[in-house]
């Protein structure tokens, strides 16, 4: 009888036993979900038409920051900074860098130009944004390497006021500075000739990518210059043809600290790609 007992006895501890190791199994907490932001620039259509809305879907769906592409005349989509970062923080995210930016000015045109990037600067600063980045330069940046300095020197102006209020200023890369200009790529010479104190590079890889130029190679010979990415694809990220891994296991000698979606070409609607490209990064192993 005894022995029937303990048989029983030692069945039902096996069976807690595989009950309490699923429950721990189970138990077990999920991956945190990764920090991706989005430039807004990918859903610039729906921020016209219902800003609020827009930002609700964004956060809503997991995006942890954004990159405004929205600033004009001290206001950000038509909100005062205050409001805007109201708005953002109250869906569950941070607004963390933003697009915005002047043509190279003249001597003429230095303190008009000056003035303007105060204003900015300030906005930016009562909005809490940490990064202002310039996405574009006018032909002078294209046409000769006289042109390019010139931009080299009013990136580092900006980029001293920034760093003055506390925020890191930036350029961001089309495929246009890939070009050569009396026999130097555009995007060297800015790299060369701006202050790494002063100015970061936000890098689009994709559009280096149809520049002919490999990312990698660019954190090789420049490390640590560019604090923020813009993960792009032809259409959604991860839809193809960009190979974001080995830029991924790269991260660390870019120097990069944060990562963000653009989307600029549509499979499906602008809100159902910026989904379908943060869950492509979240899925990710090699996503961090």
């Amino acid at each position: 009888m005894s022995l029937k007992l303990n048989a029983k006895k030692s069945l039902t501890m096996v069976v807690l036993a595989v009950f309490v190791a699923g429950g721990i199994v189970s138990c077990t907490p999920p991956k945190p979900a990764k920090e991706v932001g989005l430039q807004l620039w990918s859903v610039k259509d729906d921020m016209k038409t219902d800003a609020k809305g827009t930002i609700e879907k964004v956060g809503a769906m997991g995006y942890k920051f954004v990159e405004a592409a929205g600033y004009g005349d001290g206001k950000f989509y038509g909100m005062e900074p205050t409001d805007f970062k109201a708005l953002v923080d109250a869906n569950g995210m941070n607004f963390y860098a933003s697009h915005c930016g002047q043509a190279v000015p003249d001597s003429a045109g230095w303190a008009a130009s000056m003035a303007w990037w105060d204003t900015c600067i300030a906005a930016h600063k009562a909005a809490g944004v940490q990064y202002i980045v310039q996405p574009f330069m006018d032909g002078v940046g294209y046409e000769s390497l006289a042109g390019v300095q010139r931009y080299c020197d009013f990136f580092n102006a900006v980029g001293e006021k920034c760093s003055a209020a506390g925020i890191r200023f930036g350029y961001h890369n089309h495929d246009g500075e890939f070009k050569e200009v009396e026999g130097q790529i555009i995007y060297d010479y800015l790299l060369k000739n701006t202050d790494p104190a002063k100015v970061m590079f936000e890098i689009d890889l994709f559009w280096i990518t149809k520049g002919g130029k490999n990312p990698v190679d660019y954190f090789n010979a420049y490390p640590g210059r560019f604090e923020l990415w813009h993960v792009k694809d032809q259409a959604e990220v991860g839809a193809g043809p960009m190979d974001f891994k080995p830029i991924f296991e790269n991260a660390a000698t870019s120097g990069m600290k944060k990562y963000i979606v653009e989307v600029e070409e549509y499979n499906f609607t602008p809100i159902e790609s910026v989904k379908k490209s943060l869950e492509f990064l979240q899925n990710a192993e090699f996503v961090k």
